[in-house]
């Protein structure tokens, strides 16, 4: 048949392989039909295209039989993305320890470890260490590190994510400005013998958010997690892309003034995270007599149902639920999501408290309020999402497609 002119991809010119694979990951044209109608490219054209995803690897044709064709005819087989071609490894920094994982394509973990990683001893020997986990959890999956596509790390800190590079993290000394992306790289090539792969580096929070966004709340178009542990920080997803502001200090709550004269790891004195973190609770139960350091020993003196851990927990509750009741008015989101070390019973009794008491009853209408789903995982569960994101995306997909010669 004679096709008509291409329309358009994202990129200008015609459609390309990377277009067509973002239409089938998307669900929007899942038969040659269907690309055909959406892009305007004639059928020779789509198959040439096509071709290229399936000696790739990145495409297969659907198990579920065959789909009506838009542009009629005999039923047309479906096309699916193929998330077995390849793995993705993810790391979950906090201040006293790591999580690290290999990932299907799709999200599902197939390998996990954690262990002890102090970001106070510099990212020299935490990113080394990393390296050395991915080395030890790959084998456990049966897959090759030649089958790595990319790599995410979650940090407690600030984060130009396009640099790769945190900014001026208050509980990260050392780290201001280091190359991640490239230490990182470096350490799976030193452990595994592969050839370096692409490095993403985002906050925390950012990813626990994406991760929890795209999984449980895909349909929620302003969504914010807040991660209460050693310190204090936020997530916000619009329409289903992270938002870090101009550099991305986006969500850095924890350093807002509240007032007071505590002195906050940043220098200065009254912000939020020096008086409502899981490390300042720590502070005032080590002041009488708790043995605490940190949020996670906060975390497990509430578990315990520690009275005092408790009321303190409620009260930092309130503090932080003053400061989201402006967050809550500025955004409107339709999901608060409250994670990390103190998010449970006292605390989110707390918040709510002084959320609700605040904030303009319109914008807290139709707010759900609630914990996390993924827990632990949340963060590596986005910081996959996040490499299979950018690394199909139309653009990346036909520069990757050119480099592997197909």
């Amino acid at each position: 048949m004679t096709g008509q002119p291409g329309r358009t991809g994202k990129g200008g010119g015609q459609a390309g392989a990377g277009d067509l694979l973002e239409l089938v990951r998307s669900g929007r044209a899942v038969t040659r039909g269907a690309l055909q109608q959406a892009t305007g490219l004639s059928r020779a054209t789509v198959g040439q295209r096509l071709d290229r995803l399936f000696r790739a690897g990145w495409l297969r044709e659907g198990a579920g039989g065959p789909a009506g064709s838009p542009l009629g005819g005999r039923p047309a087989v479906t096309l699916e993305f193929d998330d077995s071609h390849a793995v993705v490894l993810v790391a979950d920094l906090d201040t006293r320890h790591a999580r690290a994982a290999v990932l299907t394509l799709t999200g599902e973990i197939l390998a996990e470890h954690s262990g002890t990683a102090v970001v106070e001893d510099g990212p020299e020997a935490v990113l080394a260490a990393l390296g050395s986990w991915f080395g030890e959890l790959l084998p456990r999956t049966g897959r090759r590190a030649e089958e790595v596509c990319g790599i995410a790390l979650a940090v407690p800190g600030p984060v130009d994510s396009e640099a790769g590079r945190v900014v001026q993290p208050p509980i990260m000394p050392g780290w201001d400005g280091y190359d991640i992306r490239g230490r990182l790289s470096r350490a799976f090539t030193e452990h595994t013998g592969a050839p370096a792969v692409p490095v993403l580096v985002d906050n925390d929070a950012n990813l626990m958010a994406y991760g929890e966004q795209r999984t449980g709340h895909p349909d929620c178009t302003a969504f914010v997690l807040v991660k209460v542990s050693t310190g204090i920080g936020a997530g916000v997803v619009v329409d289903g892309s992270i938002y870090r502001g101009a550099d991305g200090g986006a969500g850095d709550i924890g350093h807002i003034r509240v007032g007071g004269d505590a002195l906050c790891r940043c220098g200065s004195y009254g912000c939020l995270a020096a008086v409502a973190s899981g490390g300042a609770v720590a502070g005032r139960l080590a002041e009488a007599g708790v043995p605490a350091a940190s949020g996670s020993d906060v975390r497990d003196l509430l578990a315990a149902g520690h009275p005092e851990a408790a009321a303190l927990a409620r009260e930092a509750g309130r503090r932080v639920g003053d400061v989201l009741a402006t967050v809550v008015s500025l955004l409107n989101p339709g999901v608060l999501m409250i994670a990390g070390d103190l998010a449970g019973t006292p605390f989110l009794t707390g918040l709510r408290e002084l959320l609700y008491q605040r904030a303009l009853p319109r914008s807290t209408a139709r707010l759900d309020v609630v914990t996390s789903r993924l827990g632990e995982r949340a963060a590596l569960i986005g910081a996959g999402a996040l490499v299979v994101e950018r690394l199909y995306t139309p653009a990346r997909a036909e520069e990757r497609l050119t480099a592997m010669g197909v």
